[in-house]
């Protein structure tokens, strides 16, 4: 006669497994009886979980687009890239150069809107960019952020990694660092370390209320993150799933021999997942960016950790599981926020739930070293 799932679920696991999977499950009935009373007793927190709670998708979603490209890059380069956040800041800053001369060109000097007004005299007022009032340039920025970041990895690539494609992993897990550091220097040398405003004016697309009481306000920026993060992300399953190309790269993330011997040309198929890669990366910047209306030197450094967190929980060379733990880490970092006392504890509570769910499930939530 068969176990039931409780039965299996104890005899594979360790007594420490057990005994921790008890404290989380307590943890979880106390923090949901705790939601129910104040949801009882305080009608204001409705507002506050949804807000949070739509926060946490969209963010979600931006790391698992990210995410998506630093897996496919593992997977198949066989590396961890920690220059990939510094793609993402160097597409945002490169669409956002676009979006601002195509907006306000007339309104102000064309090399203050490129630099985003760093010399001090142009500002997102003056400006006025958003969805509805400078579409153009919004699309235009997205695009330039995807192109010019498929070319700053296919540049950096031919002159960094591919002379080290048969080092050992360190050494170009190291080099990763450099390139890193050495891009966010230059962004800070062109445009400045100071955070500046993108957007300004911003209109909301969708309003829930409740009487005279706004619960959830979703602005047209929100709206727009989510269709091209959706849409991206299926059209990167299709890539993988519909493709001859998706099947190469998926023969190569599982055997790099394998697929040599069979005549994968691997060279293109690595070329294509810094095409690929870094384009996600490019629109992850960007579209953050848009949501935050703030662009900062260090953007994608402070994603960085969070992105490696999505890929770890979800498994680590998984399309998939980026997607997947990228939606985790989200909301965990912002429904967390019912219960702290502050923002910043917000980053240590995602990775803390990382954390508990790597110990009860060490390869990740989509196990397999695999593309899709």
């Amino acid at each position: 006669m068969a176990a039931n799932p409780l039965e299996s679920y104890i005899s594979e696991n360790s007594v420490p497994a057990l005994v921790l999977t008890v404290f989380l499950v307590l943890v979880g009935v106390g923090l949901l009886l705790d939601l129910a009373f104040r949801l009882a007793t305080d009608p204001s927190i409705v507002s506050t979980m949804a807000t949070y709670t739509w926060d946490g998708l969209t963010l979600g979603l931006v790391l698992g687009l990210a995410g998506v490209g630093l897996s496919m890059t593992y997977s198949i380069l066989n590396f961890a890239n920690f220059a990939h956040g510094d793609y993402l800041t160097t597409g945002a800053f490169a669409g956002w150069a676009t979006t601002w001369a195509i907006a306000g060109f007339g309104s102000a000097d064309l090399g203050s809107l490129i630099l985003l007004g760093a010399g001090g005299d142009t500002y997102a007022s003056d400006v006025g960019v958003n969805v509805l009032a400078a579409p153009l340039g919004i699309v235009a920025g997205l695009v330039v952020a995807v192109v010019a970041t498929i070319l700053l990895s296919l540049f950096i690539d031919r002159t960094v990694f591919k002379p080290l494609r048969s080092a050992e992993g360190i050494t170009v897990l190291i080099a990763s660092i450099g390139v890193a550091l050495a891009l966010r220097y230059v962004i800070v040398l062109v445009w400045q370390q100071s955070k500046r405003g993108l957007t300004s004016g911003e209109t909301n697309a969708f309003t829930w209320t409740r009487g005279s009481e706004t619960l959830l306000q979703i602005s047209w920026s929100d709206i727009t993150l989510v269709v091209i993060t959706v849409g991206l992300m299926l059209g990167i399953h299709l890539l993988l799933q519909t493709t001859k190309l998706g099947k190469a790269m998926r023969a190569m993330a599982d055997n790099e021999d394998l697929a040599r011997i069979t005549g994968i040309p691997t060279e293109r198929v690595v070329t294509w997942t810094w095409i690929v890669g870094g384009g996600l990366a490019g629109a992850a910047g960007y579209l953050i960016a848009l949501k935050q209306g703030t662009l900062g030197y260090n953007l994608g450094w402070l994603l960085l950790l969070l992105i490696f967190a999505a890929v770890i929980l979800g498994g680590i060379g998984s399309v998939y599981g980026a997607i997947g733990g990228g939606l985790i880490i989200g909301l965990a970092a912002k429904v967390s926020l019912l219960w702290l006392p502050e923002s910043s504890f917000a980053r240590p509570t995602a990775f803390l739930v990382m954390i508990l769910i790597l110990v009860l499930r060490p390869q990740g939530l989509f196990a397999g070293r695999e593309t899709a």
